[in-house]
């Protein structure tokens, strides 16, 4: 398997917890919403796996496989790639931020969140369309077989030294929850 499936993969899991995110976000327009809770929750799963997990794997192992290979970072799509991982953390802290005051009682916190939220999402939505149409077919073209293979490798070792034991699956819990929570 090419060390870009592995991402591809990830990326409908992150898909699937922005469709909720909107649905969510979308409530707090006409005055419904799964409360502050819910998008306390959606940040620690964008905290811990879209960035903690998904993201690691990127800047850490396949975008300098994609430097080494001769993709410069400055001014093509590694560094755009970099660029979108710091305002989708941006934008995190910020309804991570808005979704505590929204707890706390603040009501003008709700119009935040549902900002910050729609922000992320749409953010989001198209960096992934970038990965998977432009960034991971190059990847695919400039890392030869070997190297994809090393990169697999040490997505394999990022999941089980550094993020540890069942991070993964607890995310995949959470997206589940995230997903039941807007669904009922």
């Amino acid at each position: 398997m090419q060390a870009t499936q592995i991402l591809m993969g990830e990326h409908r899991v992150i898909e699937r917890v922005l469709a909720s995110l909107e649905t969510a976000a979308r409530r707090l327009e006409v005055g419904a919403s799964p409360g502050a809770e819910y998008f306390l929750r959606a940040a620690e799963f964008i905290v811990g796996f879209a960035d903690g997990c998904h993201h690691r794997k990127e800047e850490g192992v396949l975008f300098p496989a994609m430097e080494a290979a001769g993709v410069p970072r400055a001014g093509g799509p590694i560094g755009v790639m970099l660029a979108e991982h710091e305002e989708g953390r941006r934008i995190t802290r910020a309804m991570r931020g808005a979704a505590e005051r929204m707890g706390a009682g603040d009501a003008g916190a709700r119009a935040e969140v549902r900002r910050h939220a729609l922000d992320y999402v749409s953010l989001l939505r198209q960096h992934i369309m970038k990965e998977d149409n432009v960034l991971f077919p190059m990847a695919g073209r400039v890392i030869q077989a070997a190297g994809q293979s090393a990169v697999a490798d040490e997505f394999e070792r990022i999941e089980r030294e550094e993020t540890g034991q069942g991070v993964h699956e607890r995310f995949l819990g959470l997206a589940a929850a995230l997903e039941e929570e807007v669904r009922g």
